[in-house]
């Protein structure tokens, strides 16, 4: 989440401050860069805020014409057309962010908002020193933690970093940045920085990348990097051991799988963006999306392993908005969008997000999402952070479900039923995150126990599946989706429910009907088609019943016109983070 200190957020008006955005994670209510009164329904459990590094603060600053941005001459161009606004403004601020993306910013500039300057060690103290503020130890955790933002050539490659630490371990470095000569684009550099920070502090931090599908095919390369480099076992060690999870959906677009690598999995078309990042500068082409999707990056991750004796994709999953509105508002109901330009008003919908001649991504396919479960003993920065490094997370696209997932061999029936179902599942197996040894079973099929219960303020439960992906003795990469629970007495044959929950949604009224599906949802189920020869990943995915998307709760609420073009109903989910098992 970003506030006004990131450039791509304070150029285009945000003006909600990190202090704002803490209370307003906790539930207090604020008042949005347009001037609206905004509230979360339900405060937060805990948040990382992620400011980008590159140039943090300069736009805050731009804004009141400081003296050394208004000292120089292209910086006092860009002040001139802040103070002007409209469309001087909007030039100004693409005009800025090319010559950031383009590495032509004045010298000047550039190193007061790199680090070992005064301005941005000034920037970083007041980013830690609110996030030391809003932290309560079992009541809200907030996380240190800042977005490296590396986007060469234009496309995605971001990572967000997170510190276990407090502030007394933060203030002794100072955040990554992509630009030369204080940083760079290549995640292995971002490794060395992360390496160097626990070497010298003690403490513990993690990197996790999202937004894969606007990453071009780079996000996850299974044989050479962007910059030129190649995956080998250097490369693939490093990435397991510093990005342990990965943000699976979010504001621009879900990332768990696509239609063109799942063909048959009638729910893989969901919230899909089919474009590059920032200019559009190249087209999306099919050969990119092996490298952008979580499912294939998890089915890669065992080709990999297979080569190297490391899986650099053996990760866990999570969501978040994203947003750089400073209000992290992932429902449908309450979305504030992806930046100030597309806060709640009418025309919203037809703002363009990204545009170029090779084509458009626009307001309405914006997504409200999402949101991070974490399975953690207590509500603190170090055992979320623990959890988080140990797998045992989920990812929402906005409704606050509770899932669980576990993987052995000894589950019953009755475990899944007992009162006793979370201690027998960490007793006799693994929770989600989890590997599953060989060991003495070694010919047995796994089996698994998933419990879902609906968020009691969304909708009922439609079904929770199974997802398979597992290289085959040929070494071939497969994957099956299997129904194991579905809602209504529907039927399960060889592994899928053809049947449809149904559609209860008003259109008229942006409301659904809680008469189909179920509160909640359990199964306990053995892979049909398990050989033991074969390594594999296991993931559970659950659905709602349909629910309408936030444009219409905008034409109900605001008389907003939706174009034909629009998804109008979707199917909210949560993803968990697999299983694995290693032959």
């Amino acid at each position: 989440m970003h506030t006004g200190l990131s450039l791509d957020a304070g150029l285009f008006g945000n003006t909600v401050g990190v202090d704002d955005a803490w209370r307003f994670a906790r539930g207090e209510e604020v008042e949005s860069s347009t001037g609206v009164p905004a509230r979360l329904a339900r405060p937060l459990d805990w948040m990382v805020l992620t400011d980008h590094t590159d140039l943090m603060g300069f736009a805050t600053d731009l804004q009141r014409g400081a003296d050394n941005i208004v000292a120089d001459p292209k910086g006092k161009e860009w002040y001139e057309a802040f103070k002007k606004g409209g469309r001087a403004a909007g030039e100004a601020a693409f005009d800025l962010i090319s010559n950031f993306t383009a590495g032509t910013l004045p010298k000047s500039l550039l190193n007061d908002y790199s680090p070992g300057s005064k301005v941005f060690g000034g920037v970083w103290e007041e980013i830690i020193a609110a996030a030391d503020r809003a932290n309560e130890p079992g009541l809200f955790t907030a996380f240190i933690g800042f977005e490296w933002t590396s986007v060469p050539k234009g496309f995605n490659l971001h990572r967000n970093v997170m510190f276990r630490d407090g502030g007394g371990l933060a203030r002794q470095v100072q955040p990554a940045t992509t630009q030369p000569p204080h940083g760079s684009t290549d995640p292995l550099d971002l490794y060395k920085w992360l390496e160097q920070y626990e070497t010298k502090t003690g403490g513990r931090v993690m990197a996790f990348s999202h937004n894969g599908n606007l990453s071009n095919g780079w996000m996850f390369p299974t044989e050479k990097t962007y910059s030129g480099g190649v995956v080998d076992e250097n490369y693939v060690r490093l990435r397991a051991k510093w990005e342990p999870h990965y943000e699976i959906t979010q504001i621009k677009g879900d990332g768990e799988t696509h239609p063109f690598l799942s063909p048959n999995d009638e729910f893989a078309d969901y919230e899909n963006w089919d474009a590059g990042n920032l200019d559009l500068s190249e087209l999306k082409k099919p050969e990119m999306l092996k490298g952008e999707y979580a499912r294939e990056a998890l089915k890669q991750g065992l080709a990999l392993e297979a080569k190297f004796g490391v899986n650099p994709y053996k990760f866990g999953v999570g969501g978040a908005t994203d947003s750089h509105t400073s209000l992290t508002t992932a429902d449908e109901d309450n979305f504030f969008g992806k930046s100030t330009s597309v806060e709640p008003y009418p025309e919203r919908i037809d703002h363009p997000f990204i545009a170029s001649d090779l084509g458009r991504i626009e307001g309405y396919m914006l997504v409200a999402a999402g949101y991070t479960g974490v399975w953690a003993t207590e509500n603190t920065r170090e055992a979320i952070f623990d959890a988080m490094e140990r797998k045992e997370t989920y990812a929402t696209t906005g409704p606050r479900m509770k899932v669980r997932f576990f993987g052995g061999y000894q589950y019953s029936k009755r475990d899944l039923y007992s009162k006793d179902f979370v201690a027998l599942g960490y007793r006799k197996g693994v929770p989600m995150g989890g590997d599953i040894l060989k060991t003495r079973h070694r010919n047995a099929a796994p089996i698994f126990m998933v419990q879902a219960l609906k968020d009691p303020m969304s909708a009922n439960l439609d079904r929770i599946q199974i997802i398979k992906g597992w290289r085959d003795k040929n070494g071939k990469l497969r994957e099956r989706v299997y129904d194991v629970a579905v809602s209504d007495g529907r039927e399960i044959v060889n592994g899928r429910c053809k049947t449809p929950v149904g559609n209860t949604v008003d259109l008229e009224r942006a409301s659904w009907s809680d008469t189909i599906g179920a509160v909640q949802l359990e199964a306990l189920w053995k892979d049909p088609d398990f050989d033991p020869q074969e390594s594999a990943f296991y993931y559970a995915r659950v659905l709602e019943i349909p629910t309408p998307r936030w444009v219409v709760y905008d034409k109900v609420r605001m008389g907003a016109k939706i174009p034909k073009e629009s998804r109008l109903i979707g199917q909210e989910r949560a993803y968990t983070s697999p299983i694995w098992y290693s032959n």
